[in-house]
């Protein structure tokens, strides 16, 4: 088996995307981390820049306006990202994997050549709705219904916890077109900020991503026609369930950022502060949490490699995604714990990243599934081989 995976870094032009996106994220994204997120200001312009960069449709074909990059090329990107600000990698994974990538992958090429150019250039941003208030994991029981009327559906409900649901210009969300927890009663489509009868709802307050937007979608006798569609009606919840196959791959980028980010600082702040007279490092308290840190960012990392490899050679992803996900979001969280231990009382202020990394970690471990739904994915397919 071709394991190019495990070796990311052996790639030069890997490599040269790698300093790309921290070069641009050095520039543009860490003068402005603290600000834009004490104020949870979403901040748009920048995903304009992005898309000139590239990032904005990483893994769009060129024949659409984008990149034409393979998913180790994705995870490398986020990674950087997050390794400087969690939320804005946060904003460029859910706009590539989910949004984006929907279309990409179940548009008709009508529908690819209508709408992924702008997303894929930065000049639309999109969004993703599967969740409501009432149904997380349980999405099946979705109140979000659409009427057919003529060449028309008429939707009404709402969806909740969107990343980028006010500020988001197109996007895919999945209505109930069917009866309640029929798998084959839901569909997808393609949805306009402008459209007649849809809004941003609510923002919400959080605890960490606070630079990236999450607000409801509200569909108030939303008229959209028949073309808006994405594949065939009732296919809506099987096409979402392949598009959290990439998503959870990106959540998993997203942990190793953070994970990384906060070994980084962490790292850094022992090896200058000293206590007793010497270096903290020094010290096995201090040197073992790092030893485990480190051995569960190369473990996270091999298994996202391995789940990008598989995606990208279109080979059946759904365990290792899971896998991958669940892994990387858990040791993220355990590493960012341990980077503000290591601070100790510097780590509890502002004054360092590793706290903002603590408040932005957790969101890894529910975002795109929670641990548990990943463990419910893992053991079914453990089960059934």
């Amino acid at each position: 088996m071709n394991t190019d995976y495990m070796t990311p870094d052996t790639s030069e032009d890997l490599q040269m995307i790698r300093e790309s996106a921290s070069n641009f994220a050095e520039k543009h994204i860490r003068p402005h981390v603290m600000e834009w997120d004490e104020a949870q200001h979403f901040p748009k312009d920048l995903f304009h820049k992005m898309g000139e960069q590239g990032f904005m449709g990483i893994l769009v074909p060129e024949e659409y306006g984008g990149s034409g990059l393979g998913y180790q090329e994705y995870i490398t990107i986020i990674e950087e990202t997050t390794k400087v600000c969690s939320s804005i990698g946060l904003s460029l994974a859910a706009h590539n994997s989910l949004g984006t990538n929907h279309i990409l992958t179940f548009g008709t090429d009508e529908q690819k050549k209508k709408y992924l150019p702008k997303l894929a250039s930065g000049e639309h941003i999109a969004f993703w709705g599967l969740t409501e208030a009432n149904t997380g994991s349980d999405a099946g029981r979705m109140q979000c219904v659409a009427k057919k009327d003529g060449d028309y559906y008429v939707i009404n409900g709402t969806k909740n916890w969107i990343t980028h649901g006010r500020s988001g210009d197109v996007g895919v969300v999945i209505i109930r077109t069917g009866e309640p927890l029929d798998s084959h009663g839901m569909s997808a489509f393609i949805i306009e900020r402008d459209m007649d009868g849809f809004s941003g709802g609510k923002k919400e307050n959080k605890l960490g991503m606070r630079a990236s937007e999450t607000a409801e979608l509200i569909f108030d006798n939303c008229r959209v026609h028949k073309s808006q569609l994405l594949g065939k009606e009732g296919e809506g919840f099987i096409q979402s369930m392949k598009i959290l196959d990439g998503g959870r791959i990106s959540i998993g980028a997203l942990s190793l950022g953070i994970a990384k980010g906060s070994y980084d600082a962490a790292l850094k702040y022992s090896k200058e502060r000293e206590q007793f007279g010497k270096p903290i490092s020094s010290f096995q308290a201090i040197s073992f949490k790092l030893a485990d840190m480190a051995t569960e960012i190369e473990a996270s990392e091999l298994l996202i490699r391995k789940a990008g490899y598989l995606k990208d050679n279109h080979l059946p992803v759904t365990k290792i995604s899971a896998m991958a996900k669940y892994y990387a979001s858990e040791a993220c969280v355990r590493a960012a714990t341990e980077a503000v231990q290591i601070h100790g009382g510097y780590g509890f202020t502002k004054d360092f990243p590793v706290e903002k990394f603590f408040r932005d970690c957790k969101l890894c471990t529910i975002g795109e599934g929670t641990s548990e739904i990943q463990k419910l994915v893992i053991s079914r397919k453990i089960l059934k081989d």
